[in-house]
């Protein structure tokens, strides 16, 4: 087939065009603005588009198929010349939902965690000799893409967005899996450009939990209060079932896992990853994992790129990226740092950079998010925000909504790095939080120069 794709540059985007590069199709597309990893992904596969932008006349009437991302607009000058054209478009869950009908589907769906959930969920089957598909938003090790499609996985594990599909297909993405084994979560409200009412934020996980197919399970975190409220009157098709957190303890700043009968040291820590892998060792025993099975392969279970993901570590400092962003992805980060390393300072940069975060009326949900930081940044990247046509933020107000007076703002990305190189690092902590890119700051060489 040959196969275009409009907004090609997203995470799901861009892996699964080289999925179906991969499997031989033509395969071609455009975006306003291709960031790496993306950049770099397409080019080594080939399909990077020569410019950026979007040009009607790449749509001709021997394109198969157009595959639609969320971030492209209604009128955009190519959706519109497919539309004239009569091609077929889909949206990204559309279209992977197709190609794996005859397949057991699992789904981790909820508003933080399920990119770790998902991945830890691949890597306990995959390690387990279990061939699978999979769709994650994230780079995993031990996986060379974020999409791989075949024909000979009985199986395919979903990373289960609630934003939008598509421009002409405004539901949520996650209500088009119809899953066999599904997971939530929690519910904390997000993607507020979209979902503006609280309410209607909520109801799309009860939808969610509705859409799971006959006979089904699907498992949710019994600690969330939305997620009580859902399932107290769920009488949907599948067995539902809550999870907790799994037992853990944290012995000179190492994470271990115990059962009635062993203990299992892991690599990742923090009270919302051990929820996390007790949602994933719920589903891996739908699929037959026994719980030596699980924890012994998440034993070596690295976590997502960009969840508290390790970027250097010294005698007594070490560097950690995470993908925080909302309210609750925040503080369970910053408070899984000072759990794990409780006599360390920690010192704390969160980038507001999404819609929800830059909206004035959404700053107070972040009240509280940053408690635990010793040392507490926020950086706002002006042309971020040009981008997104939003006005500036009062940091006044931004302070304030943190509830936190001595909370550090900074615009400038070279005033950000002189400020954290001016620090005092010996038996400190570094903690960088963001879905964007801290202004094209580079974090590598920051944390070279931190660690040094």
């Amino acid at each position: 087939m040959r196969i275009h794709f409009i907004a090609i540059g997203g995470a799901i985007m861009h892996s699964l065009a080289i999925a179906l590069s991969r499997q031989g199709h033509t395969v071609t597309g455009s975006d306003d603005k291709i960031a790496d990893p993306a950049r770099t992904n397409l080019r080594n596969q080939g399909i990077l588009p020569d410019s950026e932008g979007f040009y009607p006349e790449k749509i001709t009437a021997d394109i198969d198929a157009i595959i639609l991302g969320m971030h492209a607009r209604i009128d955009n000058p190519e959706l519109l010349r497919a539309q004239e054209l009569d091609i077929r478009i889909d949206s990204f869950p559309r279209f992977i939902y197709e190609v794996s009908k005859d397949k057991r589907r699992i789904v981790i769906a909820g508003s933080h965690g399920k990119t770790t959930i998902t991945s830890m969920v691949m890597h306990a089957l995959h390690h387990n000799g279990i061939e699978i598909d999979y769709m994650v938003g994230a780079r995993v090790k031990g996986f060379d893409t974020g999409v791989r499609l075949s024909t000979t996985a009985p199986v395919i594990v979903i990373e289960g967005d609630e934003y939008l599909a598509s421009p002409l297909e405004r539901e949520s993405k996650f209500m088009f899996y119809h899953p066999h084994i599904a997971l939530i979560t929690g519910v904390a409200w997000d993607h507020i450009n979209v979902f503006p009412v609280y309410e209607g934020y909520v109801d799309q996980f009860r939808k969610f939990a509705n859409s799971v197919e006959p006979g089904g399970a699907i498992t949710w975190y019994e600690g969330d209060a939305e997620l009580q409220q859902i399932f107290a009157t769920y009488s949907g098709p599948a067995r539902a079932f809550p999870y907790d957190t799994s037992r853990y303890e944290v012995r000179d700043n190492k994470c271990y896992v115990k059962t009635d009968t062993a203990e299992y040291p892991m690599i990742i820590f923090g009270a919302h990853n051990m929820q996390n892998l007790e949602g994933a060792r719920r589903v891996c025993a739908e699929m037959g994992l026994t719980d030596h099975q699980f924890y012994t392969a998440m034993g070596s279970f690295e976590g997502a790129a960009n969840r508290l993901e390790k970027l250097g570590e010294s005698m007594e400092t070490v560097v950690y990226k995470d993908f925080a962003h909302s309210p609750s992805k925040l503080k369970a980060t910053v408070n899984a740092m000072k759990e794990q390393y409780p006599q360390r300072r920690l010192v704390s940069v969160m980038e507001l950079h999404t819609f929800s975060s830059l909206n004035k009326d959404f700053l107070s949900e972040y009240a509280g998010a940053m408690d635990r930081a010793d040392v507490a940044v926020v950086f706002l990247d002006d042309d971020a925000m040009r981008l997104k046509q939003m006005p500036p933020l009062d940091h006044e107000l931004v302070r304030t909504s943190f509830g936190r007076g001595d909370l550090r703002i900074f615009t400038s990305k070279d005033e950000l790095r002189s400020y954290l190189l001016s620090q005092k690092w010996p038996q400190s902590n570094l903690l960088l939080m963001t879905s964007g890119q801290f202004g094209g700051m580079d974090v590598k060489t920051l944390t070279s120069a931190v660690l040094n």
